[in-house]
C-alpha cells in the first residue's frame, strides 16, 4: 500500500519520539484551554485594559527568564529532569491564578509560573523538545517530523480553546458567575500540568546528550560555542517577529472579538479551533515545499500574504467577515513555524541544540513580551485604536520577512547543501 512522504516520516520515529509528541498535544491543549479565558477572567477580577496587558506582558516576560536557565543547562543537567521542572512551574501557575485575584500575586506568579497568553508555546519545554526531538527520527525526515510536531500542537490548541471556551459558557448556563466558570478552566490547567509531569516522567535515557560537556565559561556566552554567531543573528530576527506577535496573542484576540462584535467564550472557543484547524494543515503542507523550494524561502514566501491578510481582519465590518479573513490568513500563517524548527537545529552543532533553541526561543519570548501592555493600552482608548494591534503586527511582521530572506538566505541546512552539490 502505498503512503505518503508524511507518514512514513512518523513510522521513524522511537518510543520517546512518541512521547514528545503526547506532551505537546496535551501541553498545547492546555495552553489553548487557558488562554480562550485569561483575559476575560483577569478582567472579570477587577483589572483594567492597561493592566490586563501588563500581567500578560510579564507572563511572557517571565517565562523568558525562568526559561533561559533551565534551557541552558538541560544538556548537562537533564532534558527530562528540566522539562519535568517546567511542568511544576505550569502546576503552580495554573493553582495560585484559581486560588487568588490580589493582583499583587496574580502579577508574580505571572512572573514565575508558566503559562501562556497565545496558546502557543512558553517556557523552557518547546527548546528542549526540539533539542531531543531530531534524535528520535533521522536527518532526512526531520523536517516532516517537525511539521507533525507542528499540526498536532496547533490542533489541540484549537481544541482545548473549544472546551476551555465551551467549558465556561457551560458552567454559566448552569448558574455559575462568570469568575467562577473561568475560575474552573483555570484549576483544569493545572491539573493538565500534572498530567504533563507523568508523560515526562516516562522518557528513557535516549532523549539525553550522548557526550556531555563542561559547564560554559564566559567565553562560551549562553552555551554556545561553533554556533554563536547564527544563534545570535537568528534570535534577533525572530524577537522581531515575536514583538509583532506579542500584539495579538490569543487571549487579546478573545477580548477584542469580545469587545467588537460581543461574541461569548464558546463562540470563540469555535473561532480559535477552525482557526487551529488550519495552521495545523498549513504546517504539514511546509514540509513538503520545503523539500521543493527551500527552508527560508518557504519561511518567507508564505509568511509575508498571511501578514497582509492580518491588516484586514480589523478592517471588516461584520464578525463572519472578520473570521473568514482570519481563517484563510491561518491557513498560510504556521507554515513558517516547522521550518523554522527545522532549520534553526540544522545549522547549528548538534551539541548546542538545547542552548540555540533556548537563546532563540528566549529571544522570541522577550520581544513578545512588551507588546501585549501596549495593545492592553490600545484597547483601553477605544474607538480606531482597537484595531491598532493588527496593523502594527502585520506591518512589523512584514519587516521581519524582508529582513530575514535578506540576512539568511546564503545559509543552507545540511540537505539544501547536499541538493545543491
Amino acid at each position: 500500500m502505498l503512503k505518503l512522504p508524511e507518514i512514513q516520516a512518523l513510522t521513524t520515529l522511537s518510543r520517546d519520539g512518541w512521547l514528545l509528541f503526547a506532551t505537546r498535544m496535551v501541553r498545547l491543549f492546555a495552553y489553548g484551554f487557558l488562554a480562550v479565558v485569561l483575559g476575560l477572567y483577569l478582567a472579570e477580577v477587577g483589572l483594567s485594559d492597561p493592566q490586563i496587558g501588563l500581567v500578560l506582558s510579564l507572563t511572557l516576560l517571565g517565562d523568558a527568564l525562568i526559561s533561559l536557565p533551565i534551557t541552558i543547562i538541560a544538556d548537562r543537567v537533564g532534558r527530562r529532569r528540566m522539562l519535568m521542572i517546567g511542568a511544576g512551574l505550569m502546576i503552580f501557575a495554573g493553582l495560585v491564578f484559581a486560588l487568588t485575584d490580589n493582583v499583587a500575586l496574580l502579577t508574580i506568579t505571572a512572573i514565575i509560573g508558566v503559562m501562556s497568553p497565545s496558546g502557543n508555546e512558553v517556557g523552557p519545554f518547546l527548546a528542549i523538545e526540539q533539542a531531543a526531538l531530531p534524535q528520535t527520527t533521522t536527518d532526512k525526515q526531520r523536517t516532516q517530523v517537525f511539521a507533525w510536531y507542528s499540526l498536532v500542537g496547533s490542533l489541540m490548541t484549537g481544541l482545548g480553546s473549544l472546551v476551555g471556551g465551551s467549558l465556561a459558557q457551560g458552567l454559566q448556563a448552569s448558574g455559575s458567575t462568570p469568575l467562577e466558570s473561568y475560575r474552573a478552566v483555570i484549576i483544569g490547567y493545572a491539573l493538565l500540568g500534572g498530567a504533563l509531569l507523568l508523560i515526562f516522567g516516562r522518557m528513557s535515557p535516549a532523549v539525553e546528550v550522548a557526550e556531555v560537556k563542561p559547564a560554559p565559561t564566559l567565553s562560551s556566552l549562553f552555551g554556545l560555542h561553533k554556533s554563536r554567531q547564527i544563534v545570535f543573528r537568528l534570535s534577533l530576527l525572530f524577537m522581531l517577529d515575536a514583538f509583532a506577535g506579542g500584539f495579538i496573542v490569543q487571549s487579546l484576540v478573545a477580548l477584542w472579538f469580545n469587545r467588537r462584535f460581543g461574541v461569548d467564550t464558546a463562540v470563540i472557543g469555535s473561532i480559535f479551533l477552525g482557526a487551529n484547524l488550519f495552521a495545523g494543515l498549513s504546517a504539514l503542507a511546509a514540509a513538503r515545499v520545503a523539500a521543493r523550494y527551500g527552508l527560508i524561502n518557504t519561511m518567507v514566501f508564505t509568511h509575508a500574504p498571511s501578514n497582509l491578510l492580518l491588516i484586514l481582519v480589523p478592517l471588516m465590518p461584520t464578525l463572519p467577515l472578520a473570521v473568514l479573513v482570519l481563517l484563510v490568513r491561518f491557513s498560510i500563517s504556521q507554515m513558517d513555524v516547522p521550518t523554522r524548527q527545522s532549520y534553526t537545529v540544522a545549522v547549528v552543532d548538534p551539541s548546542e541544540r538545547s542552548a540555540a533553541n533556548g537563546v532563540t526561543s528566549i529571544a522570541r519570548s522577550v520581544g513578545a513580551s512588551f507588546s501585549p501592555g501596549l495593545t492592553g493600552a490600545l484597547f483601553n482608548l477605544g474607538g480606531i485604536w482597537l484595531s491598532a494591534p493588527f496593523f502594527l503586527a502585520g506591518g512589523l511582521k512584514l519587516v521581519y520577512d524582508f529582513l530575514l530572506y535578506r540576512n539568511m538566505k546564503a545559509i543552507k541546512p545540511p540537505e539544501e547543501r547536499e541538493q545543491r552539490a
